[in-house]
């Protein structure tokens, strides 16, 4: 498909990418698919220089608060399940505000309010709703919350107080395959609750789960359900066995196809947000994501917090090196630079 094309025919098909052209499912099959080297590398250029159309080499950076690590789910891929034996935290209100302060003056364009759905909150929303008014007021940013799917009357009440951002994952649009993986959760009531909170003026992330199975089909049909939904990030994360959890011995894809699929995100949302998750493979994996096509940096905590991830590479660690000054700084061995705090504001109408 890409690498027969020459200098014009690529510089032909981007500005037909831009100007809105969709690609076909054969088209999308066919890049999932393709194990020419060639193609693929032609596939991270083209990305790039879409993205670059919109954001130049700006990016965005947004730090992550795991905040309960509580949850009621019984997620098959998840390691804070809660049937999974592990140790917990649920953090205070002072905890979270004194993690808000190390970010100040530091880039940062986004906090990242994020928990399982812990039961201690979803029985009193109100306390999530206190938290984002207190850390919109310690910092003044945009606030993304991850609240798990929460009724209405929550969300209005979430955006009401200062919250910008919804970040609800489907992980995948197969409906079979959810079942196994968000075990006994509705697989409607996640895709109304984004649907919801975009109707009351939130700004809202989906994502889909990597290399938790390889049916190109089953992808496909992720990619055309987020599609179908218009969020304005899209995300796609690699599958890591977790210990304790039912697919811990499942066998791990690498990271190559979060890469693809990153590329071919960009093709289908040229101007949206597209994150390089740093809980995955910390900077090296950072820069990967970026020339795939992403435009924001996620997972930022400070090196001096006990803070978990989703994934967490990096929890055995002593040193963890994932925060802003070393990611600000491999951004500038890439020629790219934290963009304007008013460049996102405005990409979030704020």
């Amino acid at each position: 498909m890409l690498k027969n094309m020459d200098n014009n025919d690529l510089n032909e098909f981007i500005q037909d990418i831009i100007n809105g052209r969709s690609l076909s499912g054969s088209e999308i099959e066919y890049l999932l698919t393709t194990n020419d080297r060639k193609e693929i590398d032609k596939l991270h250029q083209i990305s790039r220089k879409v993205r670059d159309k919109f954001t130049g080499n700006r990016v965005f950076l947004y730090s992550f608060i795991y905040f309960s690590t509580y949850c009621k789910n019984e997620c098959s891929f998840c390691y804070y399940n809660r049937l999974n034996n592990i140790h917990r935290y649920r953090l205070s209100n002072d905890e979270i505000l004194n993690i808000c302060s190390s970010f100040k003056d530091k880039h940062i364009h986004m906090i990242d309010l994020t928990m399982g759905e812990d039961p201690y909150y979803h029985n009193n929303p109100q306390l999530l709703v206190d938290m984002v008014k207190n850390v919109k007021k310690e910092l003044n940013l945009p606030i993304m919350v991850s609240p798990g799917v929460v009724d209405n009357d929550t969300l209005n009440k979430l955006h009401e107080s200062g919250a910008n951002f919804l970040a609800l994952y489907q992980e995948t649009y197969d409906k079979e395959l959810y079942e196994n993986m968000r075990v006994g959760q509705s697989f409607e009531d996640r895709i109304n609750a984004r649907r919801f909170a975009k109707s009351i003026g939130f700004y809202v992330e989906d994502g889909i789960l990597s290399g938790i199975e390889s049916n190109t089909k089953s992808i496909i049909k992720s990619l055309r359900g987020m599609e179908d939904n218009n969020p304005d990030m899209v995300r796609a994360m690699t599958f890591i066995p977790q210990e304790g959890t039912p697919l811990e011995n499942q066998g791990q894809y690498s990271s190559e196809q979060e890469l693809r699929i990153i590329a071919i995100l960009r093709l289908m949302f040229p101007d949206k947000l597209i994150p390089a998750s740093l809980d995955i493979e910390g900077i090296n994996g950072m820069v990967k994501r970026l020339n795939a096509g992403a435009n924001v940096v996620t997972s930022i905590i400070p090196s001096n917090t006990t803070l978990e991830g989703v994934v967490n590479y990096d929890r055995d660690l002593e040193e963890r090196t994932r925060n802003v000054e070393n990611v600000l700084s491999r951004l500038k061995t890439m020629g790219m630079e934290p963009a304007k705090q008013s460049e996102f504001n405005q990409i979030i109408g704020l």
